[in-house]
């Protein structure tokens, strides 16, 4: 990982002067996800020619291996079609990563032959469409003549290209997004993260969705709001068949939609297991053929954004239960039913959101009571402050299901368990499992977790403000006067001790004419203090 954002880092620098940090993240992110297609195919090459690549250790070997089973016309065409069965693409050797930075090594590199090199992908194969638009590889923004362009993106594939994608064991653009979009944030004083959310956070969601449900044979999971994808790619981490996930996603944002897409395609997901979709979350419901209920549900929605709250919206099947529309101001609840409507009644569902969706009245009272008059809201877990990028503000991680037998809710206060870092607040393992352990027990745990009847809810007229349910109050040691005052007779006497030591060392000071007054002024001050 440290190595990962030392290079990042290093290979933003050649565009940090260039361009805002929103649009530089782009570039670094298409060419990362470029370089994992490029080294995931020579890998491939070198396991389908029965070779080994403890032999084949280098990208220009496996290069080489690549280019003489392409001149066998016996095993061209075979080649060609098995990778695109196996993979769902092929690239040509001239067009290959590594292959490209030689160029660049040797200052022959031509920007025109990266570009064929998308075109081609996105040409030939449905799933790249679209997905390399942000790396604009003409923009003025790179230089000011084609010359200048190219040797810009010259030095950027010259410092990606030690990258090791295959080996990362990890979600390299969730990472490399995470680490881009920090100094987004701070280089550029913008919003950031909306798109993203924090693995620690992705993990404590993913965890929770899948509990009761491990040992689906098919499992779908559903993100309306999917941002870069890494919430619900979370989710085959905690089941016993990974590779029967589902995975079924909308964006309204066209370049993390394209970003979402690149991930599920470099987390190996097959084109057949990807439903995913470009549009407004709630202005147009989507998906509204089968499937469209899901095991899963995992949101974080942007907070508080505002939406049309049209009244034709009342005939809407998504929201016409629950009485009232979410206010135009606030589509916190909007997007909350919207994920509710498309869980399976078997399913779990998590979505992030703030702590205002608690105890709002209005139009989002009338909801909330629904909500839990239905026994939809299974746990309320509230999250430590300083979580997320671009916003400090504590945020609550709601669960919900249906057909539940009970409307009972638990509360789990973790707003005080985390790691302080150095931008973002984190949380660890121990955290987290103390999170899903106290989901899983629903017992009451001091200062921490509350199990509170459907009654006692209605007592509280509805209101889910965990401190109502959770006492997190900290009694304080008495305070002892005695030693304070006493401490206070010690600091007086040290005091005067040491004004009279320092009247004393003035007094027998031996001066001349031109520092007379200054002596003469501070003895003064001595003498007037009392």
């Amino acid at each position: 990982m440290a190595e990962l954002n030392t290079t990042l880092f290093s290979a933003a620098d050649n565009l940090r002067s260039k361009m805002d940090a929103s649009e530089y993240k782009n570039y670094l992110l298409g060419l990362i996800f470029y370089k994992y297609l490029s080294d995931r195919l020579l890998e491939k090459v070198v396991e389908l020619a029965d070779e080994s690549l403890e032999e084949y250790d280098t990208a220009d070997k496996q290069t080489q291996l690549y280019r003489e089973l392409l001149a066998d016309v016996d095993v061209k065409d075979d080649l060609i079609e098995t990778l695109v069965d196996t993979l769902g693409y092929d690239i040509e050797p001239d067009y290959l990563f590594n292959v490209l930075t030689d160029q660049a090594k040797q200052n022959t590199f031509q920007l025109n032959d990266l570009n064929k090199a998308f075109i081609d992908l996105s040409t030939k194969y449905d799933q790249f469409n679209g997905l390399f638009d942000d790396v604009d590889l003409t923009s003025k923004k790179l230089g000011s003549d084609p010359q200048q362009r190219n040797i810009t993106i010259t030095e950027v594939i010259k410092k990606l290209n030690p990258i090791n994608l295959l080996g990362h064991g990890g979600d390299v653009i969730g990472d490399a997004y995470e680490f881009l979009i920090s100094q987004f944030a701070s280089e550029a004083g913008k919003k950031a993260g909306e798109f993203y959310t924090p693995h620690e956070v992705s993990v404590m969601m993913a965890r929770i969705a899948a509990i009761g449900q491990e040992d689906k044979k098919l499992f779908s999971v559903y993100d309306p709001t999917m941002g870069s994808g890494s919430l619900m790619l979370n989710v085959r981490n905690y089941i016993n068949h990974p590779e029967s996930v589902k995975y079924h996603g909308q964006e309204l944002n066209t370049t993390t939609y394209n970003l979402a897409k690149m991930n599920l395609i470099l987390h190996g997901v097959d084109k057949e297991d990807m439903r995913l979709s470009n549009g407004d979350t709630l202005n147009k419901d989507w998906p509204t053929e089968e499937p469209y209920t899901f095991d899963s549900v995992l949101m974080n929605p942007p907070y508080s954004a505002k939406w049309s709250a049209d009244d034709t919206f009342m005939d809407d099947s998504r929201f016409n239960r629950y009485g009232r529309l979410a206010p135009k101001s606030k589509a916190d609840f909007a997007f909350l039913l919207h994920g509710l409507y498309h869980l399976k009644d078997s399913g779990t569902m998590a979505i992030v959101l703030p702590h205002g969706v608690l105890f709002r009245g209005a139009a989002e009272g009338i909801i909330r009571k629904k909500l839990l008059e239905d026994g939809n809201i299974d746990a309320v877990i509230g999250m430590p402050a300083n979580m997320f990028f671009g916003t400090n503000i504590p945020t609550t991680v709601l669960i919900l299901k249906k057909n539940r037998t009970t409307r009972d809710v638990l509360f789990i206060d973790a707003s005080k368990e985390f790691v302080k870092g150095k931008n973002q607040n984190k949380l660890i393992n121990e955290n987290i499992n103390k999170i899903v352990d106290a989901y899983n027990k629903r017992e009451n745990i001091e200062k921490y977790a509350y199990l509170a009847a459907f009654e006692e809810i209605k007592e509280n007229e509805f209101n889910l403000n965990i401190p109502r349910y959770v006492n997190t109050f900290e009694v304080e040691e008495p305070i002892d006067m005695a030693l304070i005052g006493s401490t206070i007779s010690d600091i007086r006497n040290e005091k005067s001790e040491l004004k009279y030591s320092l009247h004393e060392m003035i007094s027998t000071l031996h001066f001349d004419l031109k520092n007379e007054d200054w002596i003469k002024g501070a003895l003064e001050v001595f003498n007037n203090e009392e």
